[in-house]
C-alpha cells in the first residue's frame, strides 16, 4: 500500500490495493490513514455492485439515505446523478453529510460510473487543519459551544433542491431532522480536535437567534476554507473515493453542463459526537 499526499493538510491517493479484495489489517490501515487525512482517492478499481456493498459491510454499518434515488437491484447504493439537460446538481455546496442526524454519518465511499468528459471534480477541506488554524482567542470563544443542524430547508417540499430541477428524483421530503452537536468535537478515533459546523446545514448555535449566531458562523466558515486546508479530487474511469464526514467538508463541483454524470454512493454508519 503506497501512500501519496494530495495536498500538505488534506487527502491522499492510496496505490497498490483493490477495495473489493481488501480485508483484516489492510482495511484497518486504510481507515485509520482515512480517519487522519480525511478523504483517500483509489484509482483503477474494479469494483462491481457487489463489491462496493461487501466493502462497506466489511469496513461496519451501511445507512441507506433517505433522500437520494435508490438503485432498484441494490437499495444499499444511493445515485448521485446530474444528467446532460439538467442545470443544478446535489451536492454542490460546502458542506458535511448527514450533520443534521442524531448520529451522522462516519462518511462514504463513492465509486464513479458515467463521468462528464471534463469537469466534476470534487473539492474537500480538513476541519482538522480549520480548526488548527483559528486564533487561540477564536478557539477560547467557542469552546463549550453547540449548534443545531437540520437538513428540512433544502430537501423539505418546497425546500432549496425541490425548487431545482433534481427535486423530482428526491425522496424523504416529509421528514424532519434536527441534531444538536458540539461545535468543536474530538474525533472518535484520532482525538483530534476538529470544527464541526457547515454552512448548508448548521442553523444557529444553541441560545442564539440565527441573526446573533451568523458573524460568528461566517468567521469559522471562511477559517475552514482557507486554500491550505483544501484538496481536490479529480474523477476518472476506476476512482473511488472514501472520506470520513467528521473529518471534511465537501463540494461536488457543477462545471460540466451538457454531460452526464452518475456516482454510486453507500454511506458508513456513525457514532454520536462528543466535544
Amino acid at each position: 500500500m503506497r501512500i501519496t499526499p494530495l495536498a500538505p493538510a488534506c487527502g491522499i491517493e492510496i496505490a497498490g490495493i483493490q477495495l473489493a479484495d481488501t480485508d483484516g489489517d489492510e482495511l484497518e490501515a486504510v481507515r485509520q490513514a482515512i480517519y487522519r487525512h480525511g478523504v483517500a482517492v483509489f484509482r483503477s478499481q474494479d469494483l462491481t455492485p457487489e463489491d462496493h456493498i461487501a466493502f462497506a459491510r466489511r469496513w461496519g454499518g451501511i445507512d441507506i439515505n433517505n433522500y437520494f434515488p435508490l438503485n432498484d437491484a441494490w437499495p444499499e447504493i444511493a445515485l448521485v446523478r446530474k444528467s446532460a439537460g439538467q442545470q443544478t446538481n446535489i451536492g454542490g455546496a460546502w458542506h458535511t453529510d448527514h450533520s443534521y442526524d442524531q448520529v451522522p454519518a462516519m462518511g462514504s465511499i463513492l465509486v464513479a460510473r458515467m463521468l462528464p468528459p471534463r469537469g466534476g471534480d470534487t473539492l474537500f477541506a480538513h476541519m482538522g487543519a480549520a480548526y488548527d488554524s483559528l486564533p487561540d482567542d477564536l478557539k477560547d470563544e467557542i469552546e463549550g459551544l453547540e449548534a443545531f443542524h437540520t437538513a428540512d430547508h433544502v430537501y423539505r417540499e418546497g425546500g432549496l433542491y425541490a425548487q431545482t430541477d433534481i427535486g423530482g428524483e428526491l425522496r424523504g421530503q416529509d421528514l424532519k431532522t434536527g441534531a444538536v452537536h458540539p461545535v468543536a468535537i474530538r474525533h472518535p478515533q484520532t482525538g483530534r480536535k476538529l470544527l464541526y459546523v457547515n454552512r448548508a446545514f448548521t442553523i444557529h448555535f444553541v441560545g442564539r437567534t440565527r441573526e446573533e449566531s451568523l458573524p460568528l458562523l461566517n468567521r469559522l466558515y471562511d477559517a475552514a476554507l482557507s486554500a491550505d486546508n483544501q484538496c481536490r479530487v479529480q474523477w476518472e474511469p476506476g476512482t473511488v473515493a472514501i472520506w470520513d464526514n467528521r473529518t471534511t467538508w465537501h463540494n461536488a463541483l457543477n462545471d460540466y453542463h451538457g454531460h452526464a454524470r452518475e456516482m454510486h454512493r453507500i454511506t458508513l454508519s456513525g457514532e454520536a459526537l462528543a466535544a
